[in-house]
């Protein structure tokens, strides 16, 4: 059993109980317990390691990815019914899609109501504060892929509240070439451009995190250097995908080599997913494309996930 540590927010050096319970289950990938396990842990009230945020970030990533995915085309086969006049298939498929989008609310609810009552406020590192802001604004906008009217506003200015606070403490406590800066430049870019409308907002956001982060990607570690990169290609990707959008704008990104395999230059909008892990065997990186839909990437500890 777990017990709690009387330290509030105090960093540990040696694994905990409840992470080694976890591990053996990563390759299992029995996304649902692990997740149970890392919540056990964060209930705490302690400032989770970046190892046990990984696990969260991956095990709740996977949980509501296949459900994203899932109701995408449920409401692509909604909208055929409906446009062949099948009536009650399309109530079918509705009933359908409803049940999914619960499913979808109670996990976002679940890991925000985490996150709010216990993680941040146990959170006093600059990294685990921007990662968990950011994870906020992510599942927030999760809300706002699918919710309408009210409970569309509210979740798009939760996430838009959330994604800001975590670019605060980015500008301010990490280097523009980190690869959390990075993925949080990402996800809020996405923001913009599919639940606020803006595709000028997130090209330049893209564009400006891209620009100051190139500079200095050799003052970083190995690890982190291929994470950061891989970011970048990403940002480099959307901005291929945005850009046509908007009347006499052009990408003027420089095209760079990756280390590790791929350019950092646009790819068109069809290329294969990729995946690389890491130590642990956790997804390290999952790069998709879906027609003209932007990138979806999650990278390492850092979760950098859309």
């Amino acid at each position: 059993m777990c017990s709690s540590q009387s330290s509030r927010s105090r960093r540990r050096d040696t694994m905990s109980p409840c992470l080694a319970m976890v591990q053996p289950k990563l390759l299992l990938t029995n996304w649902k317990e692990m997740v149970e396990h890392i919540k056990i842990i964060a209930r705490m009230d302690i400032e989770l390691t970046p190892e046990e945020r990984n696990i969260l970030a991956v095990g709740y990533k996977n949980m509501i990815d296949a459900r994203r995915a899932s109701r995408r085309t449920l409401y692509s086969l909604e909208q055929k019914e409906v446009a062949m006049g099948s009536e009650q298939n399309a109530r079918m498929v509705v009933d359908y899609r409803k049940s999914v989008e619960d499913e979808l609310t109670r996990i976002c609810n679940e890991l925000l109501s985490v996150i709010a009552i216990h993680i941040l406020p146990s959170s006093t590192a600059g990294e685990s504060i921007v990662f968990f802001y950011k994870m906020k604004g992510d599942y927030y906008r999760y809300l706002a892929e699918f919710k309408t009217g009210n409970e569309r506003n509210e979740a798009a200015d939760q996430s838009l509240k959330a994604y800001q606070a975590a670019t605060s403490t980015a500008m301010t406590e990490l280097p523009p070439n980190h690869p959390i800066r990075l993925g949080l430049a990402l996800n809020f870019s996405v923001f913009y451009y599919e639940i606020m409308d803006s595709p000028e907002r997130a090209c330049h956001l893209a564009q400006d995190a891209f620009d100051k982060a190139l500079p200095e990607l050799n003052t970083l570690s190995e690890i982190s250097y291929k994470e950061s990169t891989l970011i970048l290609q990403i940002l480099r990707d959307n901005l291929t995908l945005w850009t046509p959008n908007l009347p006499g704008v052009a990408s003027k990104n420089s095209t760079v080599e990756l280390p590790f395999g791929g350019w950092c230059g646009g790819l068109g909008r069809e290329h294969r997913t990729r995946v690389e892990r890491n130590e642990i065997g956790t997804c390290m990186a999952v790069v998709t494309t879906m027609g003209s839909r932007k990138q979806e990437a999650m990278v390492g500890e850092h979760g950098c996930n859309e």
